[in-house]
């Protein structure tokens, strides 16, 4: 266990996150979550009467569907158990995400589109880690074009601390733009003979 041992307590709150990446048969790529919230014990709901313990509080579905170059084509949401009898009414918003590309500033354009009113809190929450999932899904499709594409560099490039262009790691997958310090100057070709 990478955690001490915990003090004595009791398990009150559970909030389980499943997000799934698929592969289309028509070249697009699915990005499926699922929020489910319980608790360990019950309680009086106004819209639900009683919420017995486990039985969830919160159950919630995403699907956004990408292309290639991490564009939202479709996004669908479902409500399935909301605390109150409106939630699921915020769900349809979520189709409004179509067109946004999962890039930097995509949850700052989620939040014009789905936030405050428009949205729903817990859907919302979802976004994060889908547009990571979505990214890690299309990592190796996207590899392999920039591989073919050479005249640009990977998107990856500089996005984080393992993608420096002065990290092992670029110096492994991407020998040629590597810039650490014991980077070799590429030699000019040789001339035609």
């Amino acid at each position: 266990m990478p955690l001490s041992e915990p003090q004595d307590r009791e398990l009150l709150h559970l909030r389980d996150i499943a997000l799934r990446g698929y592969r289309r048969a028509d070249g697009l790529f699915d990005i499926e979550a699922h929020l489910t919230d319980t608790k360990t014990y019950g309680f009086p709901s106004e819209d639900r009467g009683f919420v017995g313990p486990g039985e969830p509080l919160h159950g919630m579905w995403m699907r956004m569907t990408l292309d290639e170059d991490l564009t939202i084509v479709a996004c669908e949401a479902a409500t399935d158990f909301g605390p109150y009898a409106i939630c699921p009414g915020a769900a349809p918003n979520f189709a409004r995400l179509a067109g946004l590309s999962v890039r930097r500033g995509f949850l700052r354009a989620a939040a014009e589109r789905v936030g405050g009113v428009e949205g729903c809190t817990h859907l919302r929450e979802l976004l994060q880690q889908m547009a990571t999932v979505a990214i890690q899904t299309l990592y190796s499709v996207r590899v392999r074009r920039e591989a073919e594409e050479r005249a640009e560099k990977p998107a990856l490039l500089d996005s984080c601390y393992a993608y420096a262009t002065a990290s092992q790691v670029v110096r492994r997958r991407w020998p040629h733009l590597y810039t650490g310090p014991d980077a070799v100057e590429a030699a000019p070709p040789a001339a035609a003979q």
